[in-house]
């Protein structure tokens, strides 16, 4: 099975820039522009609907909607509207919220963890009932955490996988290792029964080097408990010649399944080097 690659990318408040930031990221290769949706950036829908004149082949992805701050209904006219303007290249990526500044930003409580689950699950249901007998876009789930895999194993077209915990209020992260991803496609895949969704790795960081041991030293800021070599075993961490790099995702799609692997955009350009070995 071959790969598809996205770059989550900030829509710039500059139209001429963004639809150029598009157009560059077709060029180089990619198969998803994806658009965050977090407070003090630019909304994703509005952003994907601009990203739709600049560009002809890509898909276009929200990555991920923070549904806590919606109404399931006004999402799904949203969401309706966009995938209309798309004419059918919309992906969906849906995520519960995590980062209680943000709440508070908005003068918004700030709900535990299962009631933004509950929200979630809400959403979902909305939107399909608000699509009827038409087709739902494609919807990305992810997370870290059973209750979040365990909906996305059952609901999601592709199950997004960050290889970090964030702490409760959103303010910082952890990353796991291979061991830890390994359990956690395992539990979504027995989660998913007869279901095949595809699965999503989102990466931190690229750095494309022939020195690799001095760029994963320069990295330890990432998590300074590790040695540079356990964080040269993190699958969210590419740190290589664009050969070695090509050569670990095409480890992680038979360890670990991943063909969509979405890279930050400050990683877009780098990045190009290793789709074109893959492609």
């Amino acid at each position: 099975m071959g790969f598809r690659f996205g770059v989550n990318m900030l829509a710039s408040d500059e139209r001429t820039r963004w639809l150029d930031k598009c157009r560059r990221a077709e060029d180089l290769g990619f198969d998803v522009v994806a658009a965050p949706d977090h407070l003090g950036m630019p909304a994703p829908f509005p952003s994907l609907v601009a990203a739709a004149e600049a560009t002809e082949r890509v898909r276009l992805a929200t990555f991920v909607v923070n549904t806590a701050f919606y109404n399931p209904t006004m999402l799904a006219r949203d969401v309706e509207t966009t995938d209309r303007l798309l004419d059918g290249r919309l992906e969906l990526g849906l995520g519960t919220g995590y980062a209680r500044a943000e709440f508070d930003a908005a003068g918004l409580p700030f709900p535990g963890p299962g009631a933004r689950l509950d929200h979630l699950e809400r959403c979902l249901a909305v939107l399909r009932e608000h699509y009827g007998e038409r087709r739902l876009p494609p919807v990305l789930l992810g997370g870290q955490r059973d209750r979040m895999l365990r909906i996305a194993a059952r609901e999601a077209d592709v199950v997004g996988f960050t290889g970090a915990h964030f702490n409760r209020d959103g303010d910082g992260a952890t990353l796991g290792g291979p061991s830890e991803l390994d359990e956690r496609v395992a539990f979504v895949r027995s989660e998913a029964g007869d279901r095949d969704p595809e699965l999503n790795l989102l990466i931190q960081h690229v750095e494309v080097t022939d020195d690799r041991a001095a760029a994963l030293e320069r990295l330890r800021r990432y998590d300074p408990t590790k040695s540079a070599d356990e964080l040269g075993e993190l699958p969210v961490l590419l740190v290589g010649t664009a050969t070695q790099i090509a050569d670990r995702l095409r480890a992680h799609r038979e360890r670990f399944g991943f063909t969509y692997i979405t890279v930050m955009e400050k990683d877009m350009t780098a990045f190009a080097d290793v789709i074109e070995q893959l492609r």
